[in-house]
């Protein structure tokens, strides 16, 4: 259902600064926490005692600490000690590989000998001062691969988000797909259009008129193993569209990071990144609470979606010519799904 050999999002840093942090990734349950010198740590949230939860226990001195009996476990899985016992002999449980980078905990839940943090593609507008960026996190109960058919054909757009973003314009206008290695591609540019609810406020936000034609543009890129970056942004018509000069133009960078749980549940990491007045801290809430109405009315779409697929599996869904970003993209995960079956499944760790 997918790729194990991947990073994904599993966590914002906030979320582990307090206490020890229990979350399922791909089906394997992880307890994420910071140990020595605040690093981030991933191990198997499974005492090897009595089965508890290591999550639901605390950490002391960058040791995660069982609440059942207090077991001390180290970062790489060994247990360090408990009090009066002696623990030389306790199975080692599972550690992950596991980064923080761009505002994010990564998390590798596949082989550990084929985690390298350099096959992370790069984020210019978490590192770049002249970007701002807010988002947020929401617990989506459908397979991911939904959210990346969803997410890499907007048209849908025009009937989900009547109030904000959608606009008979997208229906209108013809969408390109190309592929290049595992890298997908959706484009549609729509122009001399006038801008929906949402654009009209971030095209106030950068002190621009709201009531002019605007030529609009939407580009997906779809990054494995489920990662979707969407330029997104309309400029005053006659001035470019997409290369327009900034200041002529409002545009972002839609971030979308799918974190499968279990096969009919996600992680979904959602965001806005934007490379004007990125000072303005009300307008980053104000994107941000706009964003986050438009993705639960995703939500609310594709969960009740999940649910009609589960009642009639059997049923045969259509494919037009709108779906192909999605079906690429499929495709390539598919094809990291077969390679993975090809080398067998990633061993666990063994005891030292």
């Amino acid at each position: 259902m997918y790729p194990k050999n991947a990073w994904y999002v599993a966590c914002t840093p906030d979320e582990i600064d307090s206490k020890p942090l229990g979350r399922m990734i791909c089906g394997e349950q992880i307890a994420f926490y910071r140990a020595e010198e605040g690093k981030v740590a991933a191990v198997e949230d499974f005492c090897p005692h009595r089965g508890a939860q290591l999550s639901l226990g605390t950490v002391c001195e960058g040791k995660l600490v069982c609440g059942y009996h207090g077991l001390v476990m180290g970062c790489d899985g060994k247990t360090v000690s408990m009090p009066g016992q002696r623990v030389g002999g306790f199975p080692k449980i599972r550690s992950f590989p596991v980064v923080e980078r761009y505002g994010f905990i990564w998390v590798w839940p596949g082989d550990p000998a084929q985690a390298d943090p350099a096959a992370m593609h790069h984020l210019e507008w978490a590192e770049n001062p002249e970007w701002a960026y807010g988002g947020g996190l929401y617990h989506v109960k459908c397979d991911y691969r939904l959210m990346i058919d969803n997410l890499m054909d907007l048209t849908h757009e025009t009937y989900v988000h009547t109030t904000s973003i959608g606009q008979k314009e997208i229906d209108e206008t013809p969408v390109s797909t190309r592929t290049e290695g595992d890298h997908v591609v959706t484009s549609r540019f729509m122009d001399k259009v006038m801008a929906p609810p949402f654009w009209r406020a971030n095209l106030r936000g950068n002190g621009l008129p709201d009531d002019q034609p605007v030529d609009r543009w939407q580009v997906c890129h779809f990054y494995p193993p489920s990662h979707i970056l969407i330029e997104v942004g309309v400029a005053l018509a006659g001035h470019g569209g997409y290369h327009a000069e900034a200041k002529y133009k409002a545009s972002s960078i839609v971030v979308d990071f799918l974190t499968p749980e279990t096969e009919t549940s996600m992680w979904y990491f959602w965001g806005m990144a934007r490379n004007f007045n990125v000072k303005d801290r009300n307008l980053t809430a104000q994107i941000r609470e706009g964003q986050g109405k438009v993705f639960a009315e995703d939500t609310q779409v594709l969960e009740a979606q999940q649910r009609n697929l589960l009642k009639y599996p059997d049923r045969r869904l259509l494919m037009l010519n709108i779906d192909a970003g999605g079906v690429q993209s499929r495709r390539i995960v598919e094809r990291l799904i077969a390679k993975e079956q090809a080398q067998g499944q990633p061993p666990l760790q063994q005891a030292a």
